[in-house]
């Protein structure tokens, strides 16, 4: 089982950052086969996909609507995954959740939510105008 605990999310204004940090733990973490990303979802709104990594190298994927203002990044050291937010729009305000599969680097990065089988409690972004 892989654990998962996020990290980070809060109230901003609009133009504002935050960084999200998911920290993962479990033993059976394998940094090959393994990817992680951040999905989203806002109130009365469709879960969404924001971005995803690939552990062993870094490669990354991201939603177009993100793309230019959010960076996802890990730090392997420490398996912790960071979304850093920047120029948030209330458009952005959602619960954000960090996900992991564990299933080789040949998936991942990958914006299919069904190749993740870990997912974390969700934390609140909320942006005002």
């Amino acid at each position: 089982q892989v654990q998962l605990v996020e990290s980070g999310g809060g109230l901003v204004q609009a133009g504002g950052s935050l960084r999200l940090s998911c920290a993962a733990s479990g033993g059976t973490l394998n940094s090959v086969r393994m990817g992680m990303g951040w999905f989203r979802q806002a109130p009365g709104k469709e879960r969404e996909f924001v971005a995803s990594i690939r552990w062993s190298d870094g490669q990354t994927i991201a939603a177009d609507s993100v793309k230019g203002r959010f960076t996802i990044s890990r730090d392997s050291t420490e398996n912790t995954m960071y979304l850093q937010l920047n120029s948030l729009k209330p458009e952005d305000t959602a619960v954000y959740y960090c996900v992991a599969g564990l299933r080789g680097p040949w998936y991942y990065p990958s914006q299919n939510a069904r190749q993740y089988d870990y997912w974390g409690q969700g934390t609140q972004v909320t942006v005002s105008s």
